[in-house]
């Protein structure tokens, strides 16, 4: 977290004050750091051979901010809907670096992956290699595919997470992995360029990787034996990070060595698709203390940012460490439960030793650059928090907060009830 360090007791975002900010544009808000999101793509990518394609992940932090810097450096992107591909087009990502991922592709959104003209896409399943050769044989377009094979590994991550083994809906099964490929070579309009696995998210030890690369390599092996033409290897993403609670055991560098080292074996270019390892250190939420309340057995400090605006530690129990913005000068430390103002009991950021709090203080959420705003919502009528991009002194608010009356405006009342 470099990018988000102390000068005289006050906390910076590269250049910025956030304070400052805080002042000026008013909580919450998110704020990302250009040069971590800088940092953080040019140590994973520089890890790999060069003609890798590093396909970040926009599912984790889809802001075209932050999509315009890695474009900028080179990434390419994973989508898993239409909206992505859109917003990753609109950022300046070549559509020849764009995977289109996901279990769930609509007629509409594989006919504009089509219509694109991107690099591959992940097939889920035997209806959608159906519904894909459809289209493109009545486009007179050839689809580049690629088959997600779920290669029933688990990957030691959460359950909510955890996308390798049978009992999710991702991928097609590992026993009907040779299958699938004879009818994806048998249908028109379809070109197999190669094969495709992701067992998850947040993952910490390099052992299930290893698992998964050793069963795609006997994939290859299978497929070619059939005929086909295997060029590409996709292995998905899913390195995790610290959050403070847990450091990761996996190195970036085991990792690349053990990837890099299964496609010189199988010879095939790969396509990584990091999203978290690139964008959570990025970011922070910070958040203003509305009041701070004794309950019975705990003390509890209120924010004016929600699960609404980050769901993270009531969907998973997620932990993410919090700074005070501005402590003053030898306040006491203090236990509290940090929560935010949403009705629901689930509404909480845990328990964190902070200095004393008082309404008005600002605190920051940590490693929230990744499934922070992207995963928001505007539960309780709250629209969700604002999102800033800093680039050393200068800052741009890249998504402003919606007012409650244009909220409002979104909601239409139908004439029968006027």
């Amino acid at each position: 977290m470099t990018a988000f360090a102390f000068r005289d007791g006050r906390m910076f975002a590269e250049g910025v004050d956030v304070p400052a900010l805080a002042d000026e544009i008013g909580t919450p808000f998110y704020c990302y750091s250009t040069s971590a999101l800088t940092a953080n793509y040019r140590n994973f990518a520089g890890a790999f051979p060069a003609d890798a394609l590093i396909a970040y992940s926009v599912k984790a932090n889809g802001n075209l901010a932050v999509l315009r810097t890695l474009a900028k450096l080179g990434a390419g992107a994973d989508v898993v809907s239409g909206g992505e591909l859109k917003k990753a087009l609109a950022a300046g990502i070549p559509a020849e670096k764009i995977v289109f991922s996901g279990v769930g592709k609509t007629r509409a959104e594989l006919a504009l992956g089509l219509q694109a003209g991107i690099h591959q896409f992940n097939v889920e399943s035997e209806a959608e290699l159906e519904t894909l050769s459809e289209i493109a044989a009545g486009m007179g377009a050839i689809a580049p595919v690629a088959i997600r094979v779920n290669p029933d590994i688990d990957a030691r991550t959460h359950a909510k997470i955890s996308t390798g083994i049978a009992e999710t809906k991702f991928g097609i099964p590992w026993t009907r992995a040779r299958e699938g490929y004879a009818r994806a070579a048998a249908l028109p309009g379809l070109k197999i360029v190669g094969v495709d696995m992701h067992i998850g998210s947040q993952i910490t030890e390099l052992e299930p990787f290893g698992q998964a690369l050793a069963r795609m390599s006997e994939l290859i092996a299978m497929l070619r034996s059939d005929g086909h033409q295997v060029a590409r290897a996709d292995a998905g993403g899913g390195l995790g990070v610290n959050y403070g609670n847990r450091m990761p055991g996996l190195k970036i560098a085991d990792y690349a060595n053990l990837v890099a080292q299964f496609a010189r074996d199988q010879n095939v270019s790969l396509i990584l698709e990091p999203g978290r390892l690139i964008a959570a250190s990025a970011g922070i939420l910070v958040a203003r203390v509305i009041h701070v309340k004794d309950g019975e057995n705990r003390r509890f400090a209120i924010l004016d940012a929600g699960m609404n605006d980050f769901l993270r530690p009531a969907l998973y129990g997620a932990h993410h460490e919090i700074v005070c913005v501005a402590p003053r000068e030898d306040a006491p430390m203090e236990s509290y439960e940090v929560v935010g103002p949403v009705c629901e009991t689930s509404d909480s950021f845990g328990a964190h030793l902070l200095p004393r709090l008082r309404a008005g203080d600002l605190v920051a959420i940590l490693m929230t650059g990744a499934y922070g705003a992207a995963m928001a919502s505007a539960y309780n009528a709250r629209p969700p928090a604002a999102e800033v991009v800093v680039h050393g002194k200068r800052w741009s608010i890249v998504r402003p907060k919606m007012s409650d009356d244009e909220h409002l405006r979104l909601d239409r009342i139908p004439d029968w009830l006027a």
